[in-house]
């Protein structure tokens, strides 16, 4: 789950991270009283979503009086934003974060990910703040600095020295940087985090630590430890099929093409857009009904996929184990006689029960397409949809 910057900056607030004085504001009025509660200018005018980029869309301005900050509010509140991150399409601004602005003497980048093929998690930071890191992984990777830390372990002094030495940090900024590198590490650690990052980190002009930018993305699977984080989701800047796909546990992501697949397991699941792709076809979504799937589960998956007006066509590719053909078979039949299907289903199982899902799917009088393999479900449709 993602949060946006405001949210992330109370979060460190709460732990004893250093942020820029500010607050948010849903209309011009508000972000004139926020602004007058600073204390002087310039102050910072920050479009808040749920993206990177913000800045070169023209999400994020400076502000040197009242009169711009009602300006640039007014502008900003209701626009659609453009970044790398959103798409053509963009996403609409509903609020904005109004903060101080600061004195900046150099711009950082820190974040703590999990590394998987390790098993520990990681302290990353570069001297290149304020860029996409994953730019500077590209072209520089020798300006990352890492440290790996055993969960069971935690994070220790020594972690802190590599990231403050490697940062060429004076001797008295390194105690400041050790304290907020612990603290985001607990962070991390307490809400379950998937990510925690700050770009920019700012060294200001009189010599303070600051987080800037605040970027928090949360384990779906451990929310349920943190309900007062999830009270932070906002809805607006979700997909709604994603979030009707969540209210029954279905494994559900909106993409771009016009071909529905509906699978379960998510390895299969990306074979199954693999072979799209080969077969000259575009997937329309990631749905993954999981090993477990009711027909129930099945039958609202379907209705999911068809919900989408871009699906021209639907693969249903499922590998009959803890979920049996059958149950997939009376799954199908159920939605597709009430959704009443316009758009051509292939459908690809092997498995447990397989002949009498088959069967189910024959008898059910519905025009629904077989296939012998999944390269061959995938020629269909892909065929089909062209």
């Amino acid at each position: 789950m993602k949060i946006h910057e405001y949210q992330a900056k109370e979060l460190f607030r709460k732990n004893g991270i250093p942020v820029p004085e500010g607050g948010v504001a849903f209309n011009s009025d508000e972000a004139l009283r926020i602004a007058e509660g600073l204390g002087g200018f310039p102050v910072v005018v920050k479009a808040q979503i749920h993206a990177g980029g913000r800045g070169k869309g023209g999400g994020v301005r400076l502000a040197k009086s009242m009169d711009e900050v009602r300006n640039l509010s007014n502008e900003m509140i209701g626009m659609k934003l453009i970044t790398h991150q959103t798409g053509p399409e963009g996403k609409q601004v509903k609020k904005v974060l109004v903060e101080q602005g600061l004195g900046i003497l150099k711009e950082l980048y820190l974040g703590v990910i999990p590394d998987r093929s390790t098993a520990n998690l990681v302290l990353m930071a570069s001297e290149a703040g304020g860029m996409d890191i994953e730019t500077v992984a590209a072209q520089t990777p020798e300006k990352i600095i890492k440290a790996f830390i055993n969960p069971l372990a935690g994070i220790h002094s020594y972690h802190c020295r590599r990231i403050a030495y490697g940062l060429h940090f004076s001797s008295s900024l390194i105690k400041p940087l050790s304290d907020m590198l612990t603290r985001l590490y607990r962070l991390f650690v307490d809400y379950d985090c998937s990510l925690v990052e700050i770009n920019p980190l700012v060294i200001t002009r009189d010599d303070r630590l600051m987080a800037l930018d605040a970027k928090i993305n949360f384990d779906d699977n451990a929310l349920f430890r943190h309900p007062d984080i999830d009270g932070y989701r906002d809805l607006d800047e979700e997909d709604p099929l994603e979030i009707e796909a969540s209210r029954f546990n279905l494994n559900y992501i909106n993409l771009d093409g016009n071909i529905g697949n509906m699978v379960n397991g998510a390895g299969l699941a990306m074979a199954t857009m693999d072979l799209i792709k080969l077969a000259g076809g575009e997937p329309a979504n990631f749905l993954d009904v999981g090993g477990g799937a009711s027909a129930e589960m099945v039958e609202n998956g379907f209705r999911i996929i068809l919900t989408d007006q871009k699906v021209k066509g639907v693969l249903i590719n499922i590998f009959g184990g803890i979920l049996r053909c059958d149950v997939l078979a009376e799954g199908v039949v159920q939605a597709a006689r009430k959704t009443g299907i316009t758009v051509p289903v292939v459908v690809r199982m092997e498995g447990t029960n397989v002949e009498a899902g088959r069967k189910i799917l024959s008898d059910s009088g519905l025009d629904l397409i077989t296939a012998i393999d999944l390269k061959d479900a995938a020629k269909k449709v892909a065929e089909l949809v062209s």
